[in-house]
Parts: structure tokens; sequence; C-alpha cells
């Protein structure tokens, strides 16, 4: 459809030193990094009892608009095909959403960012040490998302109920919200073993019901512009194949000057630690919990 070709035109800026800079003695600063701690306390994984209540309110707001939904059928209102098609297509939309999301904090911004700061620090950090979201606690991964959803839901349902809206109004808004809320987990088995993913899931994968291991270890390879769906990625091959994203980045380049990340060379301080970047790290003298949670290897 177009053809676009940003790192042509566009140089992309060196974060190497001048020379002068590196022939001299004295002591540089480091420019100021994205990522996560080099290591992941193991405290920092559990669920605390704050992520479990926001995680229960989500989860109650998601579970009340989707009642709603089967109340309105039950009695006859509404025939049952409307509520399901619904939801299907907030199925469809939310794996969509998913990928704006992810493609606008991998790229733009930093950890000062007013509202999305800890969730571009987050992934980030997620980029370097990819298998560390598969040791977190449920509530740890999801109740952020669930936050939003218990605080945005919980008066969109009113005011549906409020006009009378139908059951399928009720379903999509409550599917959309538990599509994108559970699109962390779906995230986590995706760098998870095949050996410990839960009964039924590698078979979803498979089917592309939910994101592969596969299709997300795409997004894990340098330049890390691809792949950004993260329900199913129905999405991802319609986006890539014609360059959505990049189109988007030019949009805001012309507009705005701001580059984004992934036009540069990519920032050393959150590249995936490897298997040798482990062991050297333990060789000099860390505890092995590097080891357990920056990891990662395929069956």
């Amino acid at each position: 459809m177009y053809t676009l070709t940003p790192r042509c035109h566009l140089p992309p800026l060196r974060r190497s030193p001048p020379p002068c800079q590196v022939a001299s003695t004295t002591t540089t600063t480091s420019p100021p990094s994205l990522s996560a701690p080099s290591r992941a306390d193991p405290d920092e994984l559990r669920s605390t009892w704050p992520q479990r209540a926001w995680t229960l309110a989500g989860s109650a707001a998601i579970l009340s608009s989707l009642s709603t939904s089967a109340s309105l059928v039950a009695t006859g209102s509404d025939s049952p095909a409307w509520p399901l098609a619904a939801a299907l297509a907030a199925y469809s939309l939310a794996d969509l959403a998913t990928g704006v999301y992810h493609w606008f904090v991998d790229n733009y911004g930093d950890a000062s960012t007013p509202v999305f700061g800890s969730q571009i620090a987050a992934f980030q950090g997620h980029h370097r040490y990819p298998s560390t979201i598969t040791r977190r606690e449920p509530c740890n991964n999801l109740h952020a998302l669930a936050r939003a959803a218990g605080l945005a839901l919980a008066p969109a349902d009113a005011a549906l109920s409020a006009s009378g809206a139908p059951a399928a109004a009720h379903a999509f808004a409550g599917a959309f919200a538990a599509c994108v809320v559970l699109s962390q987990q779906f995230h986590a088995w995706a760098h998870e073993k095949r050996r410990r993913l839960p009964p039924g899931v590698e078979a979803l994968q498979d089917a592309g019901v939910l994101v592969s291991r596969a299709q997300h270890a795409a997004h894990h390879r340098q330049p890390y512009n691809t792949n950004y769906c993260i329900v199913s990625g129905m999405w991802n091959g319609v986006l890539d194949r014609y360059r959505v994203f990049e189109a988007l980045e030019m949009v805001v380049y012309f507009r705005t000057g701001i580059r984004p990340r992934s036009w540069d060379d990519t920032d050393a301080s959150w590249m995936e630690v490897t298997g040798a970047d482990v062991a050297a790290t333990a060789t000099a003298g860390d505890d092995g919990s590097l080891v357990q949670t920056a990891s990662i290897s395929s069956d």
C-alpha cells in the first residue's frame, strides 16, 4: 500500500560517545536506564494484599457486566446471538488495543512520563529479563490492568444500564475488559516453557486463540518492532505486513520530531540478558537469583 523507510532517510542516532569523550580519562555519566533492576527481588514477584484487592475489584466489575448481559438474555429482552457476537468482536478489538498500547510504551516516554511512566519502565525492563513475567504471582501480574477495569468499567456499565442498553453492549464491555486484563497472563504464558503451561493452554496457543510462544518470540528480537499484540496475536500479521505502526511513527515524528526507540540502535541497558551474560554475572559474585529471574530457554 505504501513504502516507508525511516531507517534509510532518517539515520539512527548513535549512542556511542564522540572520540574526544572516548579518549578522555575523566569519568562520564551513563545515560539513565529504562530497564528494571538487574535482579528481581523474590518479594517483588509476590502478590500483595492491595494487588489482590484491585484484581478482585476488576474481576467483580467484569463479572457484573457479563451477568447483566446474561440476565437480559434470560428475561427474553435480547437474543443470545447478539451478546455472543459482541463478545467475539471485543476479543478481537482487545488484541488490537493491547498491540497499540504495547507499541506506545515500547517506543515513547520513560519512567518519568506522567501516568504511563511505571508501565513504560516495566515494559522496557521486560525486554531485558523477559522470563521474569512467568514467575510473578497472578495478582502481581494483573493488578494494574484490573485496577483500570475496576475504575472504568463499573461506571460505564452503570451508565449502560441507566440508558437501557441491550445485552450486547454489556457483553462487549465485559468481554473487552476481561481480555485486556487477562492479556498479561496470556503474555506470561507466551514466555513460559511448554512443560509448565497449564493444561489446554498450549492447544489454545497452537489454535491461535491465545498468542503463541513462537509468535511472541519474534517481538523479542531486534529491533523489537513487530508482533506487539498479546491477546491472540490475530492482528500482528496485518499490522506488520502493512507497516501500520511504522506509518504512525512517521506521523508522530513529522508532527513532533520525536523518534521511536525502534529507529535507533538498541539500548544495551534493556537488551535481553542471555545465558552467557547470566553466567558471567554469576561468576562475578551474584547469589543465583539473577539466573532464576533472567534466564529464558525453549524446550
